[in-house]
This record gives structure tokens, sequence and C-alpha cells, in this order.
């Protein structure tokens, strides 16, 4: 029982360490602690494969998480390796996931418009709810923000004299500056005076709101741009699925990414600098878009090819 504190204790500063990282750990932290006890009720004093698996599959929710839960096991067993022998390190793959990630759809300049014109057809009272959701559509297409960033944005956040957003609500913690083209600056300045002209006095600090003249919220937000998607013709009416208010930042990163191949720039070198914009906890992530759409992975081919890297 003493061994299995320890144990308990070695998962509490692995759970700190990654918390000082910046990792959110809603989830994880309670399911390794979870795991820990697992362990030590089957009188275990370290990780081996056997309870891993055990453990993964005691979630009735199938495969899918089970794979989910071994890699946190799989992650804390690498780390406690390193003190500890005898601990036992998952293989990856050892329970395969049937979750892939969703295959980026890029929206073309003339879907982009098509959105925008059917967000300024909105019913409003005032004129207000059209110029939000036209507003955060183009910000997104621009910017390539996630749609949680553009709807957490406070007044403070968006500095028009300067040019500049301040993202302080990462989806990993990590806040990041946001530069804005001249023209971006002048259609956010252009809301914000029908905005604030809409509903005086202010009830939030939000700086894109709804009709009602409060924050946006995710599931409106997204029930909006289905009804928009539909209008513009991305989606058919029965359609339950279709392309995403996140495809919008997809097409800033692979926009990016061809037209620096196409000016011959060393696309490997600015990849991180884009990695940082977008707010990418690693490259790898960046990287993604180089296999997961079919023209930059020959663009790509073809560079290295030229290069002499390929043969």
């Amino acid at each position: 029982m003493a061994r299995m504190t320890t144990l308990g204790r070695a998962v509490e500063d692995y759970l700190g360490l990654r918390r000082a990282l910046g990792f959110a750990q809603k989830e994880d932290a309670p399911q390794l602690r979870a795991f820990a006890r697992f362990l030590e009720g089957h009188g275990a004093s370290h990780i081996t494969v056997h309870l891993a698996m055990r453990w993964a599959q005691l979630s009735p929710a199938g495969p899918a998480r089970w794979a989910t839960r071994l890699g946190w096991v799989r992650r804390l067993a690498l780390h406690l390796s390193a003190s500890d022998a005898k601990t036992e390190i998952p293989p990856a793959g050892l329970l395969p996931s049937a979750h892939r990630r969703k295959q980026p759809y890029i929206y073309t300049d003339v879907e982009v418009r098509r959105l925008l014109a059917a967000a300024q057809r909105l019913r409003s009272r005032t004129g207000l709810r059209p110029a939000t959701y036209s507003t955060l559509i183009g910000l997104l297409a621009v910017t390539g923000l996630r749609s949680g960033e553009a709807i957490a944005l406070d007044d403070q956040d968006v500095d028009l004299a300067d040019g500049v957003i301040t993202i302080r609500r990462t989806k990993f913690r990590k806040s990041r500056l946001v530069t804005l083209h001249a023209s971006t600056v002048e259609a956010l300045r252009r809301y914000g005076v029908l905005r604030d002209r809409a509903c005086p006095p202010r009830a939030t600090e939000a700086f894109l709101v709804g009709e009602t003249g409060r924050r946006l919220t995710k599931s409106v937000m997204e029930w909006t741009f289905a009804k928009l998607s539909r209008q513009a013709g991305l989606r058919r009416p029965a359609d339950r699925r279709g392309p995403r208010l996140h495809d919008l930042r997809h097409r800033l990163a692979v926009t990016t990414l061809i037209r620096w191949y196409r000016s011959g720039m060393n696309v490997e070198a600015q990849l991180p600098v884009l990695s940082t914009y977008l707010g990418h906890t690693q490259v790898s992530d960046t990287y993604w878009y180089l296999t997961a759409v079919p023209e930059l992975l020959r663009l790509a081919a073809d560079r290295m090819e030229h290069r002499g890297d390929l043969r």
C-alpha cells in the first residue's frame, strides 16, 4: 500500500508538470487518478501493459475511447519509466482507434462570398445579427482564428489602433498576437460602431454579440452557420453534416502554404512561423496539411524532386 501511495504521488507530479506546460487536463487528470486507484486495488506497485489494457477497456464507450484511455496511460508510463525501470510502456497502436482526423474542406473564394452574402440576409430588428455573422465569417477567413477564440474576444483584445488581436483564452492556454490587414481593421471598426449603436448600453465586454447584445454562444453560432451553409448551397436541406466554421481556419493555412510554394519560398523554414500564428502547440500539427490536402502534397513532392531529395 505504501508503494502504491508513492505511485499516486508520482501521478500527481506528472499532472503538475503537464499543468505547468499549459495543458488543461480537464479529462485526463481525473482519469489517471482513477487508473492509479485501479492499480492500487489490484495490488500493483507499477504500471504493467496487462493492467493498462484491462483498465482502458473498462469504458463502455468502445474502441475509440479505449484507445484514448490507453494513450493517457502510455504517456504517463513514458514519463515514469525514466525513474522506475519496472514501469511497462504500452506499445503505440496496441488498441487502435477507428477515429481519423476529419478531412479539411477548403472553401473557394466564391463560396466564402456566398456565405458572407447569406449572413448579410439574416433577419434582424436592428441589423446587428447580419453584421455580427458576416464579421465573424470574414474574421475567421482572413485570420485563421478558431471560432471559439473569435467569440471569446473582448473589446480590450481587439486593438484597432495598432491592428492587432490578442488571443488570451486559447485551446492550449497560450496567448498569442494576430496582426490584421488594414481592410480588416476598417471592417471591425465599422462593426463596432454599428454594434454600439444597436445595443446601448453594452451588457457585455464581448466584441462579437448576438441580437440581444450578449456574447455569442457556441451552440447558436454553429446552428446559424449550418443554416447559412444551406442558403449558400454548401449543404442540402436534409444534410446534418457539411463544411464547418473550423474549415475557414484550414482554408487560411492551406492557401498560405500553397502561396508560399508557388512563390518559391523555403516552406520548411516558414512552417514554424505559420504554426505559431495559428496557435499550434507543435509544428507537426501544421505539417498535417501537407498530407491532408492533395495539392499541397504534390507541391511538396515537386519541390523535393527539384532539389534532388527524391530519386
